[in-house]
């Protein structure tokens, strides 16, 4: 059930009057097994290891590459391993952090919030946040250090549609659900016109659409799913194709961060670039 800070932002938020959020998640134990697949390993995000780090605060976790599920013959890469920075996503928002939220104005939606550290430190700014993930243990975690959080997708009706400020796609979220497009699509509908999105790319030139999993250093995993791995120039091309502007790009920390802007009824959209208005540590 929602907490009172997290029903009194989606009422501040929320778009027209008569209308109520999408509010359907499955609850543990109601997942559709996939055929052919490990029917014991649990859903992604959810009740894999990724929900067991993020209640200990800490890894090791990783995503596995496997072979995509439409061709379950082609090994490429299969059986990489993708660190996940998990002790990081659980600490206090560190500099490169600080300069994200340095550009967030409100209300902002942080997409994939996992354990919460970026909606706890605008909350204690005083900077009106919401986070959502589909992981209980996340939206817990989030909650308890003191942030807003829904447990949904971001495919699944949100509140405030079209009414966010600044929405965050950090920590490598630009992966969410495989396809970078269809996924910064969506979030242009949920952006208000004139807002922003603050979006991580890895820090270094890939695009990659792969199926991966969750495991942790014994072996535990989660099914498989689809993701995404985009650097800088490849983000500015799903950015453009979205309809999104390129605003700024920086580096902070070994880490790679771009600014696109929703533009105004009427405002025409620049082509995409990696450059934008490059900025220094």
């Amino acid at each position: 059930m929602p907490n009172r800070a997290e029903a009194a932002l989606a009422g501040r938020t929320a778009g027209s009057a008569g209308r109520r959020p999408h509010t359907a998640v499955l609850e543990p134990g109601d997942a559709v097994l996939d055929p052919g697949r490990d029917r014991s390993a649990g859903r992604p995000w959810i009740d894999d290891p990724y929900a067991r780090a993020l209640r200990a605060g800490r890894g090791p976790l990783f995503l596995r590459r496997l072979p995509p599920l439409d061709r379950p013959d082609d090994a490429a890469g299969e059986g990489d391993l993708l660190p996940l920075d998990v002790e990081r996503w659980c600490a206090a928002p560190d500099a490169a952090d600080a300069r994200v939220l340095d550009r967030c104005t409100g209300p902002v939606l942080d997409i994939g919030c996992g354990p919460g550290r970026l909606v706890a430190a605008l909350a204690a700014r005083g900077v009106r946040a919401l986070g959502v993930d589909v992981s209980p243990a996340a939206v817990a975690r989030t909650r308890r250090g003191g942030g807003a959080a829904l447990r949904r997708s971001v495919f699944d009706r949100l509140p405030g549609e079209g009414r966010w400020g600044t929405v965050l796609l950090m920590d490598g979220n630009v992966g969410i659900g495989g396809d970078p497009v269809a996924l910064l699509a969506r979030l242009r509908a949920v952006a208000a016109p004139g807002s922003r999105l603050l979006a991580e790319a890895a820090p270094y030139d890939v695009d990659e659409h792969l199926t991966v999993r969750v495991e942790d250093a014994h072996g535990r995993h989660g099914r498989p799913f689809p993701w995404a791995r985009l650097g800088a120039a490849a983000l500015c091309r799903a950015a453009g194709a979205a309809g999104w502007t390129v605003t700024g790009r920086w580096t902070a920390q070994d880490r790679t961060f771009l600014e696109l802007g929703r533009p105004l009824p009427g405002q025409r959209t620049a082509p995409p670039t990696a450059g934008g208005r490059r900025e220094h540590p």
